[in-house]
């Protein structure tokens, strides 16, 4: 995904970035956000190589991104913004990176005044310039004046960080004629353009992850007179963009999306219900009495959509949040927020149909939800067009095809400390618990049939499995399927994955229609680190090749024997 987005961002013009794409946070950056500028990412080599450095690998060596930024904390004692391992062993003399690097904002003062490993402003400046960070996010390099003066960093050594920074520019057209850069002829047009809107919707809906649905979804018009929209979310624009966001002219909320494809024949009513999360200490009557109108106004309706979940004011980067739950940007607890799970038992117990339409950027544990309602929608925070497109989900507009990138996990404890940065029991490759949703779920309204899978060596290229299998809409409607596939090794002595995702497919398919799927599955994809020799490696030996519609739905297990690489 990674690689994708920096494509796009970057162009394809031979001489010139369109924009120039940042990785980051280079690396082993997660939380928790209140110790971000003085954390020690203490990381295994194992785990370092295998979870947290891949994609950045493949940033640099496919995408050829144009910049990478420095993480605040320190990675194994030393500060990422100052790190030669990271900026210059790995990322340029290993990975063959040839762009800036720049620090998070305010990280290279966090190297004198947080970790603490030097004791000055100029020891701070020169030992980051010195490991390879050439662009700093802060005045901090004002003291490289003085750094040269004290012998701390030289020019020639400065003069190698400024080259970099301004080939970026260089590269970007900045100091050419904007009639020979192909980019700056773009017109404002195609600034909120009627294409991008379409192109808005169509990502929405693809993103849409249908998580349960008992027979209750999509919802019959010629059966619904009155609907219920409840929950803060529905009527939230900033929900919808996440944060480090544009502005879109034409935003659609859920409410708005569903008055707008339910139909004339159908009444669509609103009712807050209840805030996102509340303070522990802080009893609010105005809630009370919300939640009472909302559940009043459900027993009227033929069915309720509470769309709920969280939101980009509550999970974030560094932010005055302190909620029961959240702290700072962080979650303390991944569960539901309660005063949400009290307003859905109640709706639940009206006795009316409850949708539970879920809206956030990472995990949500919701035990009740799950076993009680009969419809729960993933959203995320889907974009300008996400309202109309939640909306066509319901009401069968649109067939949900979209699969969760993330495990849910069933509750917090399921989880190790916070500050644990060992993949131990982490993510669907190395979970050894039952999730709630696992990583690739996602239903459809329509069924699809695996089979006729088979799996070589390719003859016309080194190094590649050629996996192909038949896939067949079984069902009533038209849909998408993600095929997905999987990998694992069956007869390792060290820490492996349980399975790997190792290549998936989103296949368009009619009603009663049969499609020959054909994947490449380059043997690198199995490597794995080699802590002796330090260095990755595809061990040979006996695997498994595992195809199926989730990593918790496997359809197909092909037997595999790897021989050395060629």
């Amino acid at each position: 995904m990674g690689v994708a987005f920096i494509r796009g961002l970057q162009g394809d013009d031979p001489k010139y970035f369109k924009a120039l794409a940042c990785a980051k946070h280079f690396a082993v950056h997660s939380g928790p956000e209140s110790l971000r500028h003085r954390f020690d990412a203490e990381v295994s080599d194992h785990d370092l190589f295998e979870s947290y450095l891949p994609q950045f690998e493949a940033a640099v060596r496919q995408g050829h991104v144009g910049a990478v930024m420095g993480a605040y904390n320190r990675v194994d004692g030393e500060p990422a913004c100052s790190n030669p391992f990271l900026l210059t062993e790995l990322l340029r003399n290993k990975w063959g990176f040839d762009g800036h690097v720049v620090s998070d904002c305010g990280a290279i003062a966090n190297i004198y005044e947080a970790h603490k490993v030097v004791a000055t402003a100029e020891e701070g400046a020169a030992r980051a310039v010195k490991a390879g960070c050439d662009l700093c996010c802060g005045s901090d390099y004002n003291n490289l004046v003085h750094a040269v003066q004290l012998g701390l960093v030289t020019e020639q050594q400065i003069d190698v960080a400024l080259q970099r920074v301004l080939t970026a520019r260089f590269k970007l057209g900045l100091f050419d004629p904007p009639d020979s850069v192909p980019y700056a002829q773009i017109p404002i047009t195609e600034n909120d353009s009627p294409a991008h809107a379409q192109l808005a919707l169509r990502t929405a809906r693809e993103s849409m992850v249908l998580l349960k649905n008992d027979g209750l979804l999509p919802l019959q018009r010629e059966k619904i007179k009155r609907i219920l929209v409840v929950g803060p979310n529905a009527i939230s624009v900033p929900m919808l963009l996440g944060n480090y966001n544009g502005t879109p002219s034409q935003p659609i909320t859920v409410l708005d999306g569903i008055k707008s494809v339910a139909g004339n024949g159908i009444e669509v009513l609103f009712e807050p219900g209840c805030p996102l999360a509340v303070h522990s200490f802080v009893t609010d009557e105005s809630s009370a009495a919300a939640m009472s109108n909302a559940v009043a106004t459900a027993k009227t309706a033929d069915v309720i959509s509470y769309v709920g979940g969280l939101s980009p004011y509550l999970e974030g980067e560094e932010m005055t949040v302190n909620y029961e739950g959240f702290s700072g940007g962080d979650r303390t607890r991944i569960e539901l927020p309660a005063p949400q799970t009290e307003l859905l038992k109640a709706l639940h117990a009206t006795g009316k149909p409850v949708v539970f339409v879920n809206c956030s950027g990472s995990a949500v544990a919701m035990p009740w939800e799950a076993k009680n309602l009969p419809a729960i929608l993933q959203a995320w925070y889907p974009g300008e067009a996400g309202g109309r497109a939640v909306a066509e989900v319901l009401f069968g507009d649109t067939n949900p095809g979209g699969r969760l990138p993330v495990t849910f996990y069933a509750a917090t404890e399921d989880l190790p400390a916070f500050e644990d940065y060992s993949m131990s029991n982490r993510t669907y490759r190395y979970f050894n618990g039952t999730p709630e949703f696992a990583f690739g779920h996602g239903l459809s309204f329509t069924r699809f049939e695996y089979g006729k899978a088979r799996l070589n060596l390719s003859k016309s290229q080194t190094n590649i499995y050629n996996l192909s299998f038949t896939l067949k809409n079984t069902g009533s409607r038209d849909g998408d399927e993600v095929a997905q596939v999987y990998f694992h090794r069956k007869d390792s002595k060290e820490p492996t994955p349980k399975e790997a995702l190792c290549g998936f497919v989103r296949v368009h398919l009619t009603k009663n229609a049969t499609a020959k799927i054909a994947l490449e599955i380059p043997m690198e994809r199995f490597r794995s680190w080699n802590t002796t020799e330090k260095r990755y490696e595809v061990k040979t030996g006996s695997y498994e090749v595992l195809v199926g519609a989730a990593s918790d739905d496997i359809r197909v297990r092909l037997p595999l024997t790897v021989t050395a690489l060629e």
